[in-house]
């Protein structure tokens, strides 16, 4: 299995990114897709999931109503929008699989690599 992140960068407060993770040797319609995040000295954090059907989406409360997670089952693609950004966003993003939700990282089976986020005041 491997997931692939990527579309990280180094973005302004207020401006906005676009994350996408390319999913392979899963059965990508049947996984939970997770995005979590890690800044530097803190624990790695729960941001956003979606079930396979999209039809169950959850947020960290730190991003609702400025990131959104979404999926396109026919590419093995899950996208996370990121708008409204603020300096406390600055992390690197993982994109994770399983195949039941939760919100612990602890759980996932399945981690790309990691993209970079870096959000300047």
């Amino acid at each position: 299995v491997q997931l692939q992140a990527s579309g990280g960068g180094l973005v302004q407060a207020g401006g906005s990114l676009r994350l996408s993770c390319a999913a392979s040797g899963l059965t990508f319609s049947r996984y939970v897709m997770g995005w979590f995040r890690q800044a530097p000295g803190k624990e790695r954090e729960f941001v956003a999931a979606m079930a396979w059907s999209g039809g169950m989406i959850y947020y960290a409360d730190s991003v609702k109503g400025r990131f959104t997670i979404s999926r396109d089952n026919a590419k093995n693609t899950v996208y996370l929008q990121m708008n409204s950004l603020k300096p406390e966003d600055t992390a690197v993003y993982y994109c994770a699989a399983d195949r039941y939700y939760s919100g612990s990282y602890r759980t996932y089976d399945y981690w790309g690599q990691g993209t970079l986020v870096t959000v300047s005041s």
